[in-house]
């Protein structure tokens, strides 16, 4: 008997998890790219295993403060003027979620809550489960108000059970004497881990995929053949690839092709920038977000990655200076005493939906489309999950969670749809 074949769209983290839990699945699986594994976000993120980043972007009090963050060049928020009218019916539904941040805490949470060990289980015994190590994640702290400041995304974990401990300076300082003196307080969230390397795991990953039997092809997917509520064909730029089922993980690159399947779930690009410090003269014991600028430190193989930054400008227009002047003060204030070789500056774009969840299911208007993209910063984190949850519903099983949180069907964002196997 013939396997069942699937074409799956997006070699990034999701794709390549989709990929690997479908392969073991018995599906013959094509991974379809336009450049290769690991060519976007899923190379350039902060490399955080962060089972505990389950507060959005926007909280209560954020429209407050979001004209000031606008306007000065020290907060980790950027906007392309030239792009804001573009922006605004975006950024209308987006603020309206602060209403909605618990619920859509309990959804990401939902998610990530075991995200090393799904991690280990994707991985298994091939070598990309070398680049994974469990840590703990810091938050670094000018100084006890400043955490308090923060009481409402703590409350928050504290709701879901993420486990974390507070740390006083000299904790912090005998947890890791790299960052002693850096911070007057800090937080300790248990049961996290780290990417040693982003790029090169989500690489290793796609090996496997391939030593095991699966195809890759390397093509742009330029639109859909939708007929009688199926597709029937994807178009690229080799020609017509035909499939019994399709996996869509477009990442911020998703939105044409979302609204041909009938989803109106918003979605914009989130630009993400990262500076590395290449042969640093520090090596952080366990990945540190720093609170006052929002970005993390990572010691990556030979490097010092420094990741973060918000940014709307759109898909199109060149990476900003701005941002990365930004995180070298930032470092430098912190790290004065940091020696390095060299400096490398990338800019990518993270998908953010408008309520901060990402979209998991079958395709409204092609039931044999399944989509997993927009998951804002979180990716790499929900990455593995996302792809398991995409194999069991592309063969009829229903996960063991109740996905009417990130259904593409849900017409309002915030509100749950229904997610049909």
């Amino acid at each position: 008997m013939d396997k069942e074949r699937i074409v799956v769209v997006g070699a990034g983290i999701v794709g390549v998890s989709a990929a690997l839990w479908l392969q073991r699945d018995g599906f013959d699986v094509t991974l379809l790219d336009r450049e290769g594994p690991a060519a976007g976000t899923s190379y350039g993120n902060g490399g955080v295993l962060a089972s505990g980043s389950i507060v959005p972007v926007t909280v209560p009090g954020l429209w407050k403060k979001a004209p000031g963050m606008l306007l000065s060049p020290d907060q980790p928020l950027f906007l392309g003027w030239r792009y804001l009218p573009r922006l605004v019916p975006f950024l209308r539904k987006y603020m309206a979620q602060a209403k909605n941040a618990e619920q859509i805490a309990r959804g990401l949470h939902d998610l990530l809550h075991d995200s090393v060990d799904q991690h280990y289980a994707l991985a298994g015994s091939s070598h990309a489960a070398a680049f994974l190590r469990r840590d703990d994640w810091i938050y670094g702290y000018k100084d006890r108000a400043a955490f308090l400041a923060d009481s409402y995304g703590w409350k928050l974990r504290k709701q879901n059970g993420v486990p974390f401990v507070e740390m006083t300076s000299e904790e912090l300082a005998a947890h890791d004497p790299a960052i002693a003196g850096r911070f007057g307080f800090g937080v300790r969230l248990e049961r996290h881990g780290s990417v040693t390397d982003p790029g090169a795991y989500v690489t290793a990953l796609a090996d496997t995929f391939r030593k095991n039997g699966g195809t890759f092809q390397k093509a742009t997917i330029t639109g859909l053949t939708i007929k009688d509520g199926l597709c029937t064909s994807l178009e690229t730029s080799d020609g017509p690839v035909i499939a019994d089922q399709y996996v869509l993980t477009l990442g911020a690159w998703s939105g044409p092709f979302a609204a041909q399947l009938g989803i109106t779930v918003p979605l914009e690009s989130e630009r993400g920038y990262h500076i590395e410090f290449v042969n640093p003269s520090i090596t952080l014991k366990s990945t540190v977000m720093v609170a006052t600028g929002k970005f993390v430190m990572n010691s990556l193989d030979g490097r010092l990655r420094c990741a973060g930054i918000v940014e709307f400008a759109g898909l199109d227009a060149p990476a900003s200076t701005a941002p990365f002047a930004l995180l070298k003060r930032q470092v430098k204030d912190l790290f004065p005493d940091l020696t390095y070789d060299g400096i490398t500056e990338w800019m990518g774009h993270r998908p953010s939906t408008s309520d901060s969840l990402p979209v998991i299911g079958h395709a409204p208007n092609a039931h044999n489309v399944l989509l997993g993209y927009g998951h804002q910063h979180v990716g790499l984190t929900g990455g593995p999950k996302t792809g398991r949850w995409l194999a069991q519903l592309a063969s009829g099983h229903a996960p063991n969670t109740d996905l009417g949180a990130y259904a593409p069907s849900r017409t309002e964002p915030g509100q749950p749809g229904r997610n049909t196997n």
